[in-house]
């Protein structure tokens, strides 16, 4: 007997000018997106406002859009980001204490269940986080394994 397996994936896409109103733009277009689907919008409108203003920031080249892409399978959101900027691979830092910037990866570390960085077609790089939908909800106990977010450890899967 032949089983067909049937997964619905919910997907947004959208194509979005490397600047600061292009990094809100993308927050707030990933949050009613979000809304629609009746999906927590903590912390994925976090991370996304991170990683477009990350897109923005660091990956901007004139004339050339940033990628944002959301799509759910199962019980995990995936959150996409792609820039223009392949030859400026993200790195986690640790910002001196009174310094105004530089803690975006440290704070997607924290909030993201996996993230990573993979190459594109030259000259592209897509930033990546997944965030599990199926996470206990505050005050409610933990089975195992974080219940706030990514290992803490900045240690990011790269597929490098």
């Amino acid at each position: 007997m032949n089983q067909e397996i049937s997964t619905q994936v919910r997907n947004f896409s959208v194509r979005l000018s490397p600047t600061p109103r292009g990094a809100r733009l993308a927050r707030l277009l990933a949050t009613e997106q979000l809304r629609s689907w009746e999906l927590p919008l903590d912390p994925a409108a976090h991370i996304v406002a991170e990683l477009a203003a990350n897109a923005a920031t660091h990956g901007r080249v004139p004339g050339r859009d940033f990628h944002l892409i959301l799509y759910v399978v199962g019980t995990t959101l995936r959150i996409e980001v792609t820039d223009t900027r392949g030859d400026e691979v993200p790195r986690p830092q640790h910002p001196a204490p009174d310094a105004e910037s530089g803690r975006g990866l440290v704070l997607v570390d924290a909030l993201a269940d996996k993230w990573g960085v993979a190459p594109g077609l030259p000259p592209r790089k897509t930033v990546w986080a997944e965030v599990r939908l199926d996470r206990p909800k505050p005050g409610k106990p933990c089975s195992g394994g974080p219940c706030d977010g990514g290992s803490g450890r900045l240690s990011q899967e790269t597929t490098w």
